[in-house]
């Protein structure tokens, strides 16, 4: 892929992103989409009630319209199943998030979506995403990285799919919490990707140009979204980037590279499974607030210094994951 078709994915999908901007956030603050914050939060962010949230619908668009210009532009040729599977994955959660950010606002339930509902949503799209990989002979092995070993799982290669696709769209969701944190964390994912697709997968441009998509539309979201935030993205953004996160990973047999790459996600849930055990075992919380960065905002931690140390954290697990994909393969 050329230098000019990388600055003008991100370049194009940046512009759409800010350009809608001013016009989607007054519009949903005049329909009252705003955030509801929840009682048990921190108390520092009840000021944060009533900003317009549902920002994610700029990103899907953003990614899909930039995506599909530019494939079509220059990789016509190259416009596959993988490429159309990425963008299923992106607006199949998107729709999930979608409704349940709809039923918090407009029915005024806090929860949106029950967990059952949620699970079933993400399941069913997760189902469908194999049955497209089966029809098309996708390869059934995982890849251990940094080796030439292939561990070959057959018929439970489906269900570690669906389990990657779920668990990667609730661990994103998870990290949505403090402004700019997951924009920020989700860039530094999709970009390393793009390197990786890049040099090792010449092939792939369609995973390439998708993810140097999403990497321009959350730099464009982060223009609004960075302390203090203009707009959320709401479920509708953060659950969608969990499941595309986790297509670009299997697409390109990259499903254990994910869990370095997105270690922060990976470290956000565990502070929650950890508090919920430790909780109905003993009793007692680890952490003062969980997911994580609620730990830290409330040892006193500014939310701008929690944000750019999880940005940093984010730089330096993507860093070891591209080192192992890049050097050690």
């Amino acid at each position: 892929m050329s230098l000019y078709v990388v600055i003008m994915t991100l370049a194009i999908s940046f512009l759409i992103t800010v350009l809608l901007s001013p016009i989607v956030i007054p519009f949903l603050r005049r329909l009252k989409f705003g955030q509801s914050i929840r009682e048990e939060g921190p108390k520092s962010h009840y000021k944060k009630s009533g900003t317009p949230t549902m920002g994610g619908l700029m990103i899907v668009l953003s990614i899909l319209i930039t995506s599909i210009v530019m494939m079509y532009k220059f990789y016509e040729n190259e416009v596959g199943y993988e490429f159309w599977l990425l963008l299923f994955a992106l607006v199949g959660y998107g729709l999930i998030g979608f409704l349940d950010d709809f039923i918090k606002i407009a029915l005024k339930r806090n929860l949106g979506l029950t967990s059952k509902q949620k699970l079933f949503g993400q399941m069913l799209v997760g189902i469908i995403f194999c049955i497209v990989l089966y029809m098309h002979d996708f390869p059934t092995y995982i890849k251990i990285p940094g080796t030439d070993i292939h561990w070959e799982l057959g018929w439970l290669y489906p269900l570690v799919v669906i389990f990657i696709m779920v668990g990667s769209s609730n661990a994103v969701n998870l990290t949505d919490g403090l402004d700019g944190l997951l924009a920020g964390t989700a860039a530094v994912a999709f970009g390393s990707f793009a390197l990786i697709a890049a040099n090792q997968f010449p092939q792939f441009n369609s995973i390439m140009v998708f993810a140097l998509a999403v990497v321009g539309a959350l730099l464009g979201f982060l223009v609004f979204n960075a302390h203090p935030a203009k707009v959320f993205m709401g479920d509708t953004g953060s659950l969608a980037l969990g499941a595309a996160l986790a297509a670009v990973a299997i697409l390109m047999k990259l499903e254990i590279i994910l869990a370095i790459i997105g270690g922060v996600f990976v470290i956000e849930t565990l502070s929650v499974i950890i508090q919920v055990v430790s909780f109905k075992t003993t009793g007692k919380r680890v952490f003062k607030m969980s997911p994580l960065h609620h730990h830290y905002e409330l040892l006193g931690w500014s939310e701008w210094k929690v944000v750019t140390t999880f940005w940093i954290a984010g730089i330096i697990f993507a860093s070891i994951g591209i080192y192992i994909e890049v050097a050690l393969s």
